[in-house]
């Protein structure tokens, strides 16, 4: 009996081979590789890639299919599921002790989730090597953005502070079934290597640009008020009369710089 897609789960099936031949292209699996797809699905990118790779992890949330994928699949010997939800699921357990086999983590993610995922991977990004995933282009746009863009968001820059993105392709929704309503696009996301500095940053950064963000149409010296004041704004070189879509990733680095020490209170 055929696989009836769930909402709930966000389900749209990839069944276009050519767009399939195109992510594997992107991809470029060596035999080595330690590969981990999230939503595989019915498996139309799962048997492809298996044949690339000596061992294929897999994480899907629903049970029916990941019961059925490796029957499904011929049972192939270098296909491990696990059912599980990728929103919680231990990334970094795949990747050895000492993160000493970094993975590679693939998928057409469900837009419903994407974002939260996205943070998600990014917080285990020590055991990422790269990512290349099936987006919602609204969301691969604001990934990709850049300041003086209304694209650009706080998932743009946090996403910026810890890796490199690049959009790669667009994809009708004609490729899937059933077809979503908005068009989307594959995207490669490469983990920075970060420094201590960096990471301390981290909690001061989110806050900031959380803030800064969280009415677009005021100026920092509003969205702001309650951590910083104009005088510190201006003084490390900041305008408090502009919004947060124009400042770059250094500039918001700059404000966070200033709270650092204070700690951050939520």
């Amino acid at each position: 009996m055929a696989h009836v897609p769930r909402k709930r789960f966000g389900q749209n099936f990839l069944e276009s081979e050519t767009v399939i031949r195109q992510i594997v292209g992107a991809i470029a699996p060596a035999r080595n590789d330690r590969v981990v797809e999230i939503g595989p699905g019915l498996g139309a990118l799962t048997g492809p890639m298996l044949e690339k790779v000596g061992r294929l992890d897999v994480i899907e949330l629903d049970r029916d299919l990941a019961a059925a994928l490796a029957d499904r699949l011929g049972n192939p010997p270098n296909l491990v599921v696990h059912q599980a939800d990728a929103l919680t699921f231990d990334f970094a357990s795949l990747a050895g002790p000492q993160n000493d086999r970094p993975l590679r983590v693939i998928g057409n993610l469900p837009y419903n989730i994407s974002t939260p995922l996205l943070f998600h991977l990014l917080d285990q990004a020590d055991a990422i090597a790269d990512m290349h995933f099936m987006l919602q282009k609204e969301v691969v746009d604001r990934l990709t953005a850049g300041p003086g863009s209304k694209a650009w968001s706080r998932l743009g820059v946090m996403t910026a502070a810890r890796a490199e993105t690049t959009a790669l392709f667009t994809v009708p929704p004609g490729a899937f079934r059933p077809p979503p309503k908005v068009e989307s696009a594959f995207v490669r996301i490469v983990p920075r290597s970060l420094s201590g500095q960096d990471r301390a940053r981290f909690p001061a950064l989110e806050h900031v640009v959380r803030q800064a963000f969280g009415q677009r149409r005021k100026t920092l010296r509003n969205t702001l008020r309650n951590v910083l004041d104009a005088d510190e704004m201006a003084h490390a070189g900041i305008d408090p009369g502009r919004r947060a879509e124009t400042l770059s990733l250094e500039e918001f680095v700059r404000l966070a710089d200033l709270i650092t020490p204070r700690g951050v209170v939520s």
